[in-house]
């Protein structure tokens, strides 16, 4: 099945929804890489999304910044606080988004925590992020299934999909109602724990795959330690519509020796993910 951003992107009346619809051969398999906003610095995330883009990602995860990413590993941690300490904030990334989506051929996913929505109020959380092109998804991953009733209804009043989460230890029940809850796609966490790079896929996800696929005909990413090439075939081969990899590209980014050295990091690295895919 081909990975799709469905209905927020074919019913917007905008350049960017044919531009940002992705392909439905059958053989493809959606790149998602994730960075941090603001680590290094915003000018920084500003190239590396270009970068991104270029080496043909289909969609672009953006973190949000946020002062307890509890479900984020150490990596990603790190970058938060980096990205925190030199002042970047909501206010600050929507510009740098404002300035840079319409250079991008592919969709931006947000993922953020919910107190920054809560703070602004839903409805106008997501006119923000609908005017400067975020017509694409949206992550929360501290919300409940049960609470996510509100979001989800501004989010689709705006144009955006509100991507739900499942993980290995989800009951099947569960993983049904939020299958059938998630807009846009179904985000596969692909292990139990925090995010973060490990050494090799948990073979479990093969099987959740299937039960996903009993439930529904959404697309399904897979997310959370996937660090490798050979990771993302993997995931390919059992079926995934997209894969997801974020710490391993936050680390080149906030660690490399320089923003320059960074940058070049990511696109050697990205361009070897994207070759791993059908």
């Amino acid at each position: 099945m081909a990975f799709a951003l469905t209905s927020a992107f074919y019913g917007l009346p905008s350049k960017r929804a044919s531009v940002c619809a992705l392909s439905h051969l059958p053989s493809l398999v959606a790149l998602i890489p994730f960075i941090t906003a603001g680590d290094p610095d915003l000018t920084t995330t500003s190239k590396a999304l270009k970068v991104l883009d270029s080496c043909g990602s289909d969609l672009i995860e953006l973190g949000m910044p946020y002062s307890d990413p509890f479900l984020d590993g150490p990596v990603i941690q790190s970058a938060c606080m980096r990205a925190l300490a030199k002042g970047t904030n909501f206010d600050s990334v929507i510009s740098m988004l404002r300035e840079v989506v319409p250079e991008l051929s592919c969709p931006i996913a947000l993922f953020t925590y919910y107190n920054p929505i809560l703070k602004r109020g839903v409805e106008r959380f997501m006119t923000i992020i609908r005017d400067i092109g975020i017509h694409g998804s949206l992550v929360v991953p501290d919300v409940p299934l049960e609470e996510t009733e509100t979001l989800r209804s501004e989010a689709s009043r705006h144009g955006i999909e509100l991507v739900l989460l499942t993980t290995p230890t989800t009951p099947t029940e569960r993983m049904k109602a939020i299958a059938e809850a998630s807009e846009g796609f179904i985000y596969l966490v692909s292990s139990v724990g925090v995010t973060g790079a490990r050494a090799s896929v948990n073979p479990h996800v093969q099987s959740l795959l299937q039960d996903i696929r009993k439930a529904t005909s959404k697309p399904v990413a897979v997310g959370f330690g996937i660090s490798k090439p050979e990771h993302v075939q993997q995931i390919a081969e059992w079926g995934a519509d997209g894969v997801i990899v974020g710490s391993a590209m936050v680390r080149l980014l906030g660690e490399s020796t320089s923003p320059e050295e960074g940058l070049k990091e990511l696109e050697t690295f990205t361009k070897s993910l994207k070759a791993a895919l059908p």
